[in-house]
């Protein structure tokens, strides 16, 4: 039997244009794709600042995923990409906020840039749903 396959979408100006959704289930596993630091209004948010942008990726990355069914603790995977790794205690401030207690397995990478100048990170996830 296949599984039935649910897309979420956080309203982002990209999914459409590029064609993909926030997250997207099967069965119990949950992939979200790079989380932007947008705002709900899909413009850049808190520019410059390395720890609010990671705050607000990992916070849209938890909402699809909660929309999705699953929950924080269902991570077991998180990329934090960074444009400038000298910077990475911000970013893993943030992180350590949020997965602290949780613990994924985590891999922070830099990387020469994003669509947007302004953002200075993006963040991914798996998950894997645990029932019961």
């Amino acid at each position: 039997m296949i599984a039935a396959v649910q897309r979420i979408s956080s309203g982002s100006p990209y999914e459409v244009r590029v064609g993909f959704s926030r997250a997207v289930r099967v069965g119990d596993w949950i992939a979200v794709a790079g989380t932007a630091p947008l705002g709900d209004d899909g413009e850049t948010v808190h520019t410059g600042d390395l720890y609010a942008q990671t705050r607000r990726c990992l916070d849209v990355m938890i909402r699809a995923i909660e929309q999705a069914g699953g929950a924080a603790s269902d991570v077991i995977r998180t990329r934090v990409m960074l444009t400038d790794a000298s910077q990475w205690r911000e970013a893993a401030r943030a992180h350590g906020e949020v997965f602290g207690e949780i613990r994924p397995a985590c891999t922070f990478v830099q990387v020469s840039a994003f669509i947007d100048p302004d953002w200075m990170v993006e963040t991914e996830a798996d998950c894997l749903v645990r029932s019961g």
